[in-house]
């Protein structure tokens, strides 16, 4: 008889054991589809936001969803500004459609590609058919280039405590509409602003980046100095997030038109911010875009309306507005529109702004004459566009007297906007 010991072999599994490996994988399998998976199909297109150069997150207020969708590699660009003045017709034409088909939801620009990404709602053919979520990107030639939403790699989640489909703003806007106002990505979450179900409507949701399941929800109100009571329904409509005194804080503009500030470490599941209103812009326009850049003037927040010029301010002043205590009295209205922290006036009225690289901002906007959708560039520090006026400058004999600081940047715009041979010499 053999002395060498043997291990012992192990038992054969039981039923249940084999049952509960079963499960186990099955749990494995789904978790790795769930982290990979193409996600609920998209039945809107909305508000847009990049986390970074290949990853693009959009939502969609008819599935209430967040779907994160990862794009295919592109080439870095180098600074070229758009002068398409019919990007509706451009998009309409690759689309196989008609530009008054077309509805206009967002734009952003791809970091570092000079790609502009836009976000439509395409009306379906036939009376009663829903209208086709579309995601293309345009670049400074016109060239337009469509993002498959069916095939693509896509991760989604649910955003939560959605409006009732039954409310409704106006008799024909869905409350629904706005469950996703604005987005911005920072520091590993993902904020968005817009409406909730709750009483008290107007909502924060962060989400932990890449999705890990639900948000944390914070209801906000703040003092209107224009209508001159607190408010907790109206949503946010546009948002960047930076340092103030230190402190990380989401500096956020309402119609009509307050800006708060709200610290982020206040955001937490279930809170009830007080937002501080340190400044009010006047009534009568909605914010329709606010972006930070820095043309070597320190930090700026720019913020663009619906129905008035855009406001310039630094970050600076914000921070010192900030520190203060909020607005708390209102306007004198009509003599008086605005309060707080003071702002720069810039002749900007757009659709839709985004930086576009460290010289240009792009904007979508509506030329009022053709009604066609344009896709421009401006010049950062500048904040117009030549082409737009018909002035003293624009006539052939018109001579710049010697010395004069205008022909230069003159030169400049008009060489940006597609004009070089309009420009004027570099000495008068």
């Amino acid at each position: 008889m053999n002395s060498q010991s043997h291990p012992a072999q192990p038992a054969a599994p039981t039923q249940q054991a084999r049952g509960r490996h079963s499960l186990r994988l099955a749990m494995l399998v789904l978790g790795l589809h769930a982290a990979n998976a193409i996600g609920a199909p998209m039945l809107s297109a909305g508000k847009m936001t990049f986390v970074d150069a290949n990853t693009v997150v959009v939502a969609d207020w008819r599935g209430g969803q967040l779907h994160t969708l990862t794009l295919p590699p592109v080439a870095s660009g180098t600074p070229t500004a758009f002068n398409l003045k019919d990007v509706s017709g451009a998009i309409a034409s690759a689309l196989r459609t008609r530009p008054e088909s077309l509805r206009f939801e967002d734009m952003a620009v791809r970091p570092g590609s000079e790609l502009a990404y836009i976000t439509l709602s395409v009306d379906g053919n036939g009376a009663g058919a829903r209208s086709k979520p579309v995601l293309v990107s345009v670049d400074a030639t016109g060239k337009v280039g469509r993002v498959d939403l069916d095939r693509g790699r896509r991760e989604s989640v649910a955003i939560g405590n959605l409006p009732a489909a039954d409310k409704r703003l106006w008799r024909d806007t869905p409350a629904a509409s706005f469950t996703v106002t604005d987005m911005k990505f920072h520091d590993g979450k993902l904020y968005v602003a817009g409406l909730s179900n709750a009483s008290f409507a107007s909502a924060l949701r962060v989400f932990d980046f890449p999705f890990k399941g639900g948000a944390t929800v914070s209801s906000v109100e703040m003092y209107h100095p224009v209508h001159n009571q607190l408010e907790t329904r109206a949503p946010i409509r546009k948002m960047v997030i930076t340092s103030l005194n230190g402190e990380p804080t989401l500096v956020a503009a309402f119609t009509c038109s307050p800006l708060v500030t709200i610290p982020l470490k206040d955001l937490k599941d279930g809170a009830h911010i007080a937002a501080k209103t340190v400044a009010e812009f006047g009534w009568g326009s909605a914010p329709a875009g606010m972006v930070m850049f820095d043309a070597g003037q320190g930090p700026m927040v720019l913020l663009t309306h619906s129905h008035k010029s855009a406001d310039l301010m630094s970050v600076a002043d914000i921070a010192e507005a900030s520190g203060k205590p909020g607005l708390s009295t209102p306007i004198k209205w009509p003599a008086e529109p605005t309060l707080g922290l003071k702002s720069t006036y810039v002749p900007m009225r757009v659709a839709h702004i985004d930086n576009q690289d460290a010289t240009f901002f792009a904007a979508l906007r509506r030329n009022e004459a053709s009604g066609a959708m344009e896709l421009v560039s401006m010049r950062k520090g500048l904040f117009l566009r030549l082409s737009d006026f018909v002035n003293e400058y624009d006539f052939a004999d018109y001579r710049y007297p010697a010395n004069d600081g205008w022909s230069g940047v003159h030169r400049t715009l008009r060489t940006d906007e597609g004009y070089a041979d309009l420009a004027p010499p570099s000495k008068p």
